[in-house]
């Protein structure tokens, strides 16, 4: 197949990237490269490879089975205890995971406009801002039009990409400096209540997003494998797509997040600017945009919550139709009774939590690299089930692979989790 071919099959693996490229992606990166320069790359590059890893065991589970992960559990464990015992699981971390994400999401939105129209700021714009954002991703969920809101998102990755990857190489970063930081991992400590683990945490929280994995399967299976009877040609060749999908789509969101500490680290960091606001994250941008960076920066930002909060509710819906045994259908009242919720959650709290909007962000982001094990070790399961997968069943070097991934994010949720608890306190005490 030609690669113009390949690339209009481009789809599933953009709305992941879409999802995870969002406010907490560009705010943790932003604290990043301005804290420690170039120095957590590496756990961006580890970020991006887990993410792969990851995605295309869903991406293949969806396409083999046609089932999201939720659906693929039920078929799994048939016993009445361990699905009453699985759905409190999966509904318990999707919403908690989902609701702190979308709270971000929309904050980050919120501040996005914020920074672009410096008359909005305030509590009372905030609180009104929050709400016209949630009737806008409310009107773009309600359409339940998966390849309107798949093209709407690809579309926005892209041009944040480009931004992106056009100021990294005008900030003129110190390219020894920035390899470096990429293939030699550290963690060193700034400053005396500063956690290097919890902006490690949040990085690996931004890119692996546990909804993700249920959004992946349920999306590669509504695009690759909808019909009855497909063939096992067939299901080769959307394997193919997919994987292709899901290097090129994601690879480039890594790209992004890299650009992103890249300009952080050459600007702000080399300035001695701490992040407390968007503004400040703006800064990044000036060395290609001037006077327009915050603007810019504020509409990009914008973007990024807009994407992020239509994905979220998405996830979260698919994932408990999905273990309750329902249809995954957008347009179904039950399915939107679930993105509803979590809808609704996010802006709620977005208008009543008192702390920051990076904050907010930072502590979604951390919270879902402790959530992500959970969902990865369920995922694992099910791709090693040979009646599911269909002849399609994980490889033991795979097995490998997503068990390191495991690993690793288990030692990073242990080291940062006292960190995370004194988050957790200021986050409400505020």
């Amino acid at each position: 197949m030609k690669l113009g071919t390949r690339l209009k099959n481009v789809g599933p693996g953009a709305l992941v990237a879409a999802a995870f490229i969002g406010p907490g992606t560009v705010t943790s990166c932003s604290i990043s490269g301005a804290t420690y320069g170039y120095t957590l790359l590496w756990a961006m590059l580890l970020s991006v490879i887990s993410v792969i890893i990851m995605q295309s065991m869903a991406a293949r589970l969806g396409i083999v089975s046609n089932m999201g992960l939720g659906q693929a559990l039920r078929a799994k464990f048939t016993g009445k205890t361990a699905r009453v015992l699985l759905a409190i699981l999966v509904i318990c971390a999707v919403f908690i995971g989902n609701i702190a994400y979308e709270t971000g999401n929309i904050s980050g939105s919120v501040l996005g406009l914020q920074v672009s129209i410096p008359g909005l700021a305030g509590m009372g714009a905030k609180i009104a801002l929050a709400i016209i954002l949630g009737i806008i991703a409310f009107f773009l969920l309600f359409s339940g039009s998966y390849k309107y809101i798949e093209k709407f998102l690809t579309a926005l990755v892209v041009i944040m990409g480009v931004i992106f990857l056009i100021c990294a190489f005008a900030s003129s970063p110190n390219w020894g400096e920035v390899f470096k930081g990429m293939f030699v991992p550290r963690a060193p400590e700034v400053a005396e209540g500063v956690s290097t683990w919890m902006t490690i945490a949040a990085l690996m929280g931004t890119t692996v997003v546990p909804y993700n994995i249920y959004l992946h399967a349920s999306s590669a299976s509504k695009k690759w494998n909808s019909a009855e009877n497909v063939s096992e040609e067939d299901v080769k060749e959307a394997l193919i797509n997919s994987r292709f999908d899901t290097a090129i789509s994601i690879g480039l969101g890594g790209v992004i997040s890299m650009a992103i500490i890249i300009c952080a680290g050459a600007t702000l960091h080399t300035a001695g600017i701490s992040i407390t606001s968007g503004g400040e994250m703006a800064q990044s941008l000036a060395p290609l945009l001037g006077p327009w960076a915050t603007v810019v920066f504020g509409i990009g930002l914008f973007a990024a919550g807009i994407s992020s909060a239509i994905t979220a509710p998405l996830a979260a819906a698919f994932a408990c139709t999905g273990i309750l045994g329902m249809e995954e259908n957008m347009k179904s009242g039950r399915f939107k009774i679930f993105w509803l919720i979590v809808l609704c959650c996010g802006v709620l709290a977005t208008c009543t939590l008192g702390a920051s909007p990076t904050e907010i962000i930072l502590f979604a982001q951390a919270a879902n690299a402790f959530l992500l094990p959970i969902t990865a070790v369920l995922l694992l399961i099910v791709a090693n089930d040979k009646n599911i997968m269909k002849g399609h069943a994980n490889k033991m070097w795979f097995n490998i692979l997503v068990c390191l991934v495991i690993i690793i994010f288990l030692v990073i949720a242990t080291r940062n989790f006292s960190a995370f608890i004194t988050g957790v306190q200021a986050l409400f005490a505020a």
